[in-house]
């Protein structure tokens, strides 16, 4: 299983560095049991559990963990906010992996946009999510095929940008401004190499120059970037 990405959404074999995860979830229930699975799972060490957003902030900021698996609704401060005060006060290495009941949720564009690295859901498999927590850890990202159904449809249901509202890509070369296209289609490293006929580390050399000149976090992010440019248009 991929996402828009064309990141892997499950497990991979051969030995993984230990990330340490914050379970932010107003349900004891459901942390109690994500931590019962993840003690269970080789690589993988929760270092604090919060059960609003607030909470989720603070850990954050006091034990700095790899990755803070949260969820969007919470009393009082709920995910989206908690996801964004976290990347603007955080050192930069954690990143936010949204877990939610996505029938119940409206907040994927909004959750991707405050800077979660990936957004799944619930009842997706666990291997599934593991394997998730340590490619968001990684660097990379990725969204639930169901949800990247509802982000595309986000897009298409607003306006097309105007030039003047457009969000521009000054700065890029043509080639970046290419790659950066074939990122927003859900291509990976691999299948834009074939399209542009280059090898895969130099896509991975343009790849680390997109995100350095548009402080971007991760692909999800660019494949945000793509969209508001105009650069990519969603299916109508």
């Amino acid at each position: 299983m991929t996402g828009p990405t064309g990141g892997p959404t499950g497990s991979s074999t051969g030995a993984r560095p230990t990330v340490r995860v914050v379970l932010a979830d107003d349900q004891p229930l459901v942390r109690a049991g994500l931590r019962v699975l993840m003690a269970d799972t080789p690589g993988i060490e929760v270092v604090g559990e919060a059960g609003t957003g607030t909470d989720a902030v603070r850990l954050a900021r006091d034990v700095r963990p790899d990755v803070v698996v949260m969820d969007i609704r919470m009393p009082g401060m709920d995910g989206i906010e908690a996801t964004r005060l976290i990347m603007d006060e955080g050192s930069g290495t954690t990143r936010v992996l949204v877990l939610t009941t996505f029938d119940d949720d409206d907040y994927v564009y909004g959750a991707l946009r405050a800077g979660a690295s990936g957004f799944l859901v619930k009842d997706m498999a666990l291997e599934d999510i593991l394997g998730a927590i340590h490619v968001v850890a990684a660097g990379d990202g990725l969204i639930a095929p169901s949800v990247t159904r509802r982000l595309i449809e986000e897009f298409a249901a607003r306006p097309e940008p105007t030039p003047t509202v457009r969000r521009t890509v000054d700065g890029i070369t043509d080639r970046e401004c290419e790659v950066l296209t074939l990122v927003g289609r859900g291509l990976s490293n691999a299948e834009i190499a074939a399209e542009l006929f280059i090898t895969v580390a130099t896509v991975k050399a343009h790849m680390a120059r997109l995100f350095a000149k548009l402080d971007s976090r991760d692909r999800v992010q660019l494949v945000i970037i793509a969209y508001e440019c105009g650069l990519v248009s969603p299916p109508r």
